[in-house]
């Protein structure tokens, strides 16, 4: 087995600037995920858990709904204001939805390779089933959507401590398995880079909602006061995500934060808004 190589970091430096001398990016993220056959997730809107040894088909029909309704919600409100998403797909969606993995990549959005399933994590794996896994995920991502992904987030973020050596490896030009920073940074392996983006979770639905119970009004608030933070009492650069899950915001109860917090950012033109493998590209180039 293949021993974990310390890669050698590069961050980005206090006079960093986006594209425009902006020091500002935002990223909206859609996590369009499912479980795989079988399997349902660990959490769900039921607040009394079930007996051990019992398939909860509460979570696992709560979850479905991102495939059946969430996905084209909020690729319409995505469409409607003219921003390209980076968008987390499970490689078990690419064999049952084939067709809307393409619609995504047709319309411009990033696919980005987050694992077969949500229950099938990295951090689990041997190096052997790591690179299977990733390899599997990759070929029917690339068939389903007619592009190749270069950027990899685990379920949870929770990669290995082999996944980024791996997935530079394999080609790929980023990954959000880290939360170390609030800026992307370069990962070296040996002449091999990585862009480690960090998956922000400021803003992001399923803690908000799921996790902490809060209205989806909540989120807004909570985005408002911190991109006001970003833009008016930071003086580096800075990234911010903007996550809504499709089977959470996918919703119309939610979604139509997701459409009030794009507008805001659209609004905003000392903001960069970008995609994971944008922001990627840009960084190889000026580090």
């Amino acid at each position: 087995m293949t021993s974990p190589m310390p890669p050698q970091i590069t961050r980005l430096p206090d006079s960093f600037r986006w594209p425009g001398g902006r020091r500002v990016a935002v990223i909206f993220n859609i996590a369009y995920e499912a479980w795989s056959d079988g399997q349902a997730p660990g959490i769900g809107p039921m607040g009394n858990v079930l007996k051990p040894g019992f398939f909860d088909t509460n979570a696992h029909s709560w979850a479905s709904f991102g495939q059946v309704r969430g996905i084209h919600r909020l690729l319409a409100i995505a469409e409607q204001h003219a921003v390209k998403t980076s968008v987390m797909v499970n490689g078990v969606l690419a064999e049952r939805d084939a067709p809307t993995v393409k619609r995504i990549a047709d319309l411009g959005h990033e696919i980005v390779n987050h694992s077969w399933g949500m229950d099938v994590i990295p951090v689990y794996f041997d190096e052997a089933a790591e690179r299977a896994n990733l390899q599997r995920n990759h070929q029917i991502l690339s068939q389903a959507s007619g592009t190749t992904p270069l950027g990899w987030i685990s379920p949870r973020g929770t990669g290995s401590a082999l996944s980024p050596q791996l997935l530079a490896e394999a080609g790929y030009i980023h990954h959000g398995d880290v939360n170390d920073d609030d800026r992307p940074y370069v990962m070296d392996f040996s002449g091999q880079r990585i862009v480690a983006i960090p998956l922000t979770m400021d803003v992001n639905d399923l803690p908000t909602c799921i996790r902490y119970g809060h209205a989806p009004r909540h989120m807004l608030d909570s985005f408002k006061d911190t991109f006001a933070a970003l833009r008016e009492r930071e003086q580096g650069p800075i990234m911010l995500d903007v996550t809504a899950h499709t089977h959470v915001m996918g919703r119309a109860s939610g979604a139509w934060v997701y459409n009030d917090i794009m507008a805001l950012v659209k609004a905003a033109p000392d903001v960069w808004i970008c995609t994971r493998e944008a922001m990627a590209r840009y960084v190889l180039e000026n580090i």
